[in-house]
């Protein structure tokens, strides 16, 4: 297993459990040492460069509060402006926020011999233009070359992110949309406008996104595609299973954990698939929800979607019992039985167990332990035929159900490695680079 070397910057202490072995082949344990530059690109802005082009649009004062929050995050942001953004939001304001000058002007005389357009368009890892106004996503389709943005846009081999803004009428107009359409055939990203109440008093599509969105896209255009080409299906989240239309029996997971998984998987370039049951959280943008109450309906879910898949991680907390019988109607205290007989639900990680020499799928679980935390996960990952498992702790207040963060061990036929406590998106990160190293070994031996 690797250990990896801890950052100068911000070391992360482990938090071990401690020096636990487990039996029969496994005997050694890798305390995961990690430098945050390296190993979570996937889940922060940090260090990079983003040259961030405002346009002509009211909502500029929006962008303003994305290259706040961009700077918190420690990015390197350059902001350009054209001369009709000026108009909407003074460059002082950018300035104060990115912590950099801002650019206004193709022949600005302090830029004369750096060439701004061209160091711009060098330095940058990712282009975004931010509000894009009709004007500008012309300019841009038809290639023109006539202020600081559009020749930053023409030299730049980065990616580029282009967000519309502007009267709905105006988007949906077919000039505006072929325009559209020739951008995405340049390579460009166009992020759908939002639709709503514009500033002109009108309803529709127009509206810039919202920040989560928006950072989510560009981490996804950031992030390496180490995952592409993998249709992966993560289950997330709780079961319920009903005692009467008031009443069910669940568990106190919150999902944070699959959905971090399936977020995580989405922007390393994975196909992925995401079986919910009832949780408060929105899908990941660019992923596909199935959203299921029982745990009846998720073991069919998954049982549909399996068979397609590479890589399948179970990490909803199904119920293990449900009530024996169900009442059509609200069962009256003073009616109730004190004892409720159960029985037990499918146990759906084992069947996956059983499917996946056949259908060749890599299958990873979790064990959300109490207590024996390594004899309880050493005994599912034998008796479920798992290739991975992920053991957490649910004892402890920063990783047990509805934290943010977590702290788990991971465990396969090679050993253990012991994962620091750090953010679940952090986590799912960390467990997504063991599964590349897995599949990678994998094809290895299958080309051999």
């Amino acid at each position: 297993m690797d250990s990896y070397a801890a950052s100068p910057k911000q070391p992360i202490c482990c938090g071990c459990f401690g020096e636990w072995r487990l039996a029969a082949n496994v005997d050694f344990i890798a305390h995961v040492e990690l430098r945050e530059d390296i190993f979570f690109m996937h889940t922060t802005l940090a260090g990079k460069r983003i040259v961030m082009g405002v346009t002509g649009s009211i909502a500029a004062f929006k962008v303003a509060g994305w290259v706040s929050t961009l700077a918190r995050e420690e990015a390197r942001v350059a902001v350009i402006m054209t001369d009709s953004a000026c108009r909407f939001v003074a460059p002082l304001t950018f300035a104060a926020l990115s912590g950099e000058r801002v650019h206004t002007g193709l022949f600005a005389p302090e830029d004369a011999e750096a060439i701004a357009h061209i160091q711009l368009a060098r330095e940058a890892d990712l282009v975004v233009i931010a509000p894009a106004t009709a004007h500008t996503i012309a300019r841009l389709a038809h290639g023109l070359a006539d202020d600081l943005l559009a020749c930053t846009v023409l030299a730049t081999r980065a990616k580029v992110l282009v967000c519309p803004a502007m009267n709905a009428q105006m988007y949906s107009h077919p000039a505006v949309q072929e325009n559209i359409e020739r951008l995405k055939g340049y390579g460009y990203q166009v992020l759908a406008p939002e639709s709503g109440r514009m500033a002109c008093k009108e309803e529709g599509p127009g509206r810039l996104p919202e920040w989560e969105l928006a950072r989510e896209v560009m981490l996804q255009l950031l992030a390496v595609p180490d995952l592409a080409g993998e249709k992966i299906l993560v289950t997330a989240g709780p079961t319920r299973e009903p005692l009467d239309p008031a009443r069910f029996l669940s568990n106190r997971s919150s999902g944070k954990m699959g959905y971090a998984l399936a977020r995580t998987a989405r922007r390393r370039g994975a196909e992925v698939t995401l079986i919910s049951g009832p949780t408060a959280l929105a899908c990941p943008p660019g992923v596909d929800c199935v959203r299921v109450e029982t745990a009846r309906e998720m073991g069919e879910a998954v049982l549909v979607h399996c068979h397609k898949a590479s890589v399948i991680v179970k990490a909803a907390a199904v119920s293990d019992f449900r009530p024996a019988g169900q009442f059509a109607e609200k069962v009256k205290k003073e009616q109730a039985e004190l004892q409720l007989p159960l029985e037990q639900t499918m146990d759906i990680l084992k069947e996956l167990g059983q499917m996946k020499k056949k259908d060749g799928f890599l299958l990873v679980g979790f064990a959300a332990e109490s207590k024996n935390h390594a004899a309880e996960g050493e005994k599912k990952l034998k008796g479920k035929n798992l290739d991975l498992i992920a053991i957490n702790d649910i004892g402890s207040a920063h990783t047990g159900f509805e934290a943010d963060t977590n702290q788990v061990t991971l465990l396969d036929e090679n050993g253990v490695s012991q994962l620091p406590l750090v953010t679940k998106e952090q986590t799912a990160d960390l467990i997504w680079d063991h599964v590349v190293q897995m599949l990678e070994k994998r094809n290895r031996k299958q080309d051999e």
